[in-house]
């Protein structure tokens, strides 16, 4: 069996599953986004500060990142191999958008857990 080390778990059905199911849980946060929005019109900085001390809504935003990033990252993991045939070139483009994605990660991370 050929594995692909740079695909996110191996296998194209484990990926596609993580895309569907990222993109619920997005599509779930997302609504919930809105409804906030939607009934508190005039968000100021100490309301918007007290939702983020909420520990659920810190875990929900958590997760939605996690999200997003294996999201992208698998999107991006498709495109590239169907359209960049250079191996050096693709796995170069592959560490840079991992190195991008966790980055961008940690910072969120920090951002939402930070005091």
């Amino acid at each position: 069996m050929v594995t692909n080390v740079t695909s996110l778990t191996g296998s194209g059905l484990k990926d596609w599953l993580i895309q569907r199911a990222t993109a619920v849980f997005l599509l779930i946060y997302t609504l919930f986004a809105i409804t906030f929005f939607i009934t508190h019109p005039k968000v100021d900085f100490p309301e918007w500060q007290l939702v983020f001390h909420c520990r659920c809504v810190q875990i929900a935003t958590i997760l939605a990142v996690v999200a997003i990033l294996l999201h992208a990252y698998i999107g991006i993991w498709t495109v590239l191999t169907d359209y960049v045939k250079c191996k050096w070139l693709r796995l170069s483009l592959l560490s840079i958008v991992a190195f991008t994605l966790f980055a961008e990660g940690l910072w969120t991370f920090l951002l939402v857990w930070g005091q």
